[in-house]
């Protein structure tokens, strides 16, 4: 008997480890992702042949004890590599663990292979080649705390690819967790099986080819072991003619559904089905989960479904009404039928409204999931109230806050012309976001937490605002945006998040801009200076204006529509500085007495010979930008800027200061010893919708006698 190490994904150990056992292997020992089992040659071709669940077999050469001071080379250079392989043969060295004498797994990989081919180089003057990509022969040593353990790869290129699949949906799942899926949700062939969300189809063939008795490795071109030492050629013969003759026909009665509303996944679904000699037992056809019209076949059975679960924050707004109508339109056609559903983000499953019956744990590629059971009884299916499922039932005075701001705001915001303000604010403390609302679109800013808050609580909190918004501003889900507002240092305020380069036309005081509400954190338009805007419009008339750190230029835009001589625009971003440009555009304003620099504002400063009779600074926090000589810090540095200014100055000129540093304070004293009048018009410059949040900025407006 020999030992071999099975290996499958997170989950599916002890469903591997009964299928091992079906074929006569005796499992010795089962740890994350590993089933180790004794076998003989035969049972150990016939899993390679026939196992739905283990991703690679490897066969254990042999396992020595270790310390913290052994040697890998050394040990390594003890085993017989020439039993194993030829000199002649190509091969690649795998490293998995730690150990104290091995930095990375890449040097432990080197060390076993430069004792293997010096081991030949000593007995036969010539060395094998190394091939990464498709070697004869692979070896791995895995490390633990009291072993090395060497191992030779029997199976070969992972198990879970059965041949069939060139093409793929784009959160597809391995065929060997498919059929981990199948099991656990206790589908057993001859019974219905559909999958809404079925994408290239792969739950749906692995069933299918459950369904005939196929062997998953015969469509395999070869294994490893076919290349190794004493490979008994005739009893794989056999093993390969039974496991044909143990096909069942495939028919023609249709068994299995799959739906779908991307049509080149359906596309790619009826191609790997054809080839995985299924596709008489599969009908693909497009349909919306969220709208089903019926049920695939009368007789109850089984849904097994991957949804789409996202990998980022911003993807819940689309996601919880999807799980809600997919929810509703089950109730509505499936009684009697068993749902299986795998998430990254069991939260969703909060808004299917269904008590669950089973749950287990795996992991889909670097995912953790949970693979959940509800078994639609009479009872579940009972279609509850449309308000939105809430985690915690506080989480309502969130709703009623919005709802009552709703009201309030938008009144005041139709009578100032505006299209675009913000209309909650942290208002309840537990329920840490910005809601902004941008003509028919909402962008919800969530604020980092402290620390002292369960990240979990959160979560929750935070899914039961996103449930709620679209409802109460009664716009579609996907018109809300979900983003993260972390404290920023340098640029990264402005970094991308996205490339969707939607962009909307807003307004405000008679001002029209371009904004972008789901490529960066920022939307290229801060709503809390709309008033610091305006007042640049007020008194822009007849005067030459300086715009320093402009961004998009929205200032500089309320400038020339007041009526300034010229405009002078400048930021350090070309992204920026073109936004600027479009916007100007939007409001019909062309024209030489528009200038757009694109330049450190401190050394374009220091270079510029130009007068000024208005300016406006609005700096960042923090930059340290790799265009910058030096980093720049508001606190430490807003002296030495203002102080730049003066010989930018014409007589009676005036400059307004911002910057929404919290706990900003101005230098008094040292601008009042450089000559400098100061004036705060922080409460002059807070717009209606920010009242809530007085230290949203500072404002100060300087003048020089």
């Amino acid at each position: 008997m020999l030992e071999f190490w099975a290996l499958t994904s997170k989950g599916v150990e002890e469903l591997l480890a009964d299928e091992i056992r079906s074929y006569q292997g005796e499992v010795l020992k089962v740890s994350m992702g590993v089933v180790r089992f004794k076998a003989d040659i035969k049972t150990a071709y016939t899993l390679c042949l026939w196992s739905r669940l283990a991703t690679r077999i490897l066969r254990l050469i042999q396992s020595e004890p270790v310390t913290a001071e052994s040697d890998l080379y050394q040990i390594a250079s003890n085993i017989d590599w020439g039993q194993l392989m030829s000199v002649r043969q190509t091969l690649a060295v795998d490293c998995v663990g730690k150990h104290p004498k091995i930095d990375n797994t890449q040097y432990g990989g080197m060390r076993l292979k430069d004792a293997i081919v010096d081991q030949f180089r000593e007995e036969t003057g010539d060395r094998p080649d190394v091939d990464r990509l498709n070697p004869d022969v692979r070896f791995q040593v895995r490390l633990d705390k009291q072993h090395f353990h060497f191992l030779l790869d029997f199976s070969g290129p992972s198990l879970h690819q059965r041949g069939y699949r060139t093409g793929q949906g784009e959160a597809p799942l391995k065929e060997h967790l498919a059929a981990a899926l199948l099991k656990r949700s206790g589908w057993t062939v001859g019974t219905p099986l559909y999958d809404p969300f079925c994408g290239s189809g792969t739950i749906l063939i692995e069933a299918a080819q459950i369904s005939l008795n196929q062997a998953p490795g015969l469509a395999r071109e070869s294994f490893a072991f076919e290349r190794a030492p004493g490979f008994r050629a005739a009893v794989w013969q056999q093993l390969k003619a039974d496991a044909k003759a143990q096909a069942l026909p495939a028919g023609d009665t249709i068994q299995f559904w799959g739906t779908d509303t991307d049509e080149r996944s359906l596309s790619k679904a009826r191609q790997n089905a054809a080839r995985a000699g299924v596709a008489s037992l599969i009908k693909f056809d497009y349909a919306d989960a969220t709208a089903l019209k019926g049920a695939v076949t009368d007789t109850p059975g089984v849904i097994v479904t991957n949804p789409p679960y996202g990998e980022r924050l911003g993807d819940l707004p689309a996601l919880i009404p999807l799980y809600s109508n997919f929810s509703l339109a089950l109730k509505t056609h499936y009684q009697g039928w068993r749902l299986a559903i795998i998430t990254s983000n069991s939260d969703l499953l909060r808004a299917l409204r269904l008590s669950k019956a089973k749950s287990y744990k795996f992991s889909n590629g670097p995912l953790d999931c949970e693979f959940t059971l509800f078994d639609l009884t009479e009872k579940q299916v009972q279609v509850s109230s449309s308000a939105p499922a809430l985690f915690f039932s506080e989480s309502s005075a969130f709703g009623n806050r919005l709802a009552k701001n709703v009201k309030a705001i938008q009144k005041w915001a139709k009578r100032e012309g505006l299209s675009c303000y913000r209309l909650y604010d942290a208002d309840i403390p537990e329920y840490n976001v910005a809601v902004d609302w941008y003509d028919g679109e909402v962008v919800v800013h969530e604020y980092a937490a402290p620390g002292t808050v369960d990240e979990q609580i959160a979560q929750k909190r935070l899914f039961d605002v996103v449930n709620q918004v679209p409802t109460v501003l009664g716009i579609s889900p996907d018109k809300m945006i979900l983003k993260v507002r972390e404290k920023q240092k340098g640029t990264n305020q402005y970094q991308a998040l996205a490339k969707a380069g939607q962009y909307k036309e807003v307004s405000e005081y008679g001002a029209k801009f371009w904004v972008n509400l789901r490529d960066y954190l920022d939307t290229g338009l801060f709503l809390d200076h709309r008033i610091t805007r305006r007042m640049l419009q007020q008194q822009a008339q007849g005067k030459r204006v300086l715009n320093l750190f402009a961004y998009t230029g929205s200032a500089s835009v309320h400038a020339a529509i007041g009526g300034a001589t010229s405009v002078t625009t400048v930021d350090m971003s070309n992204t920026y500085l073109d936004w600027a440009k479009r916007n100007f555009m939007l409001n019909g304003l062309n024209g030489k007495q528009y200038q757009f620099e694109q330049a450190d504002c401190l050394q374009w400063l220091a270079r510029s010979r130009n007068l000024f009779d208005l300016i406006f600074v609005d700096p960042p926090t923090f930059s340290n930008s790799k265009r910058m000589e030096d980093s720049w810090d508001v606190q430490r540095d807003h002296v030495k800027l203002l102080n730049m200014l003066i010989s930018k100055m014409a007589p009676g000129a005036k400059v307004i200061f911002s910057n929404n540093k919290r706990r900003f304070k101005l230098d008094y004293a040292a601008l009042e010893e450089a000559g400098w009048q100061v004036k705060d018009i922080s409460a002059a410059t807070l717009p209606e919708d920010f009242k809530r949040n007085p230290h949203i900025h500072v404002c100060f407006e300087l003048t020089r006698p």
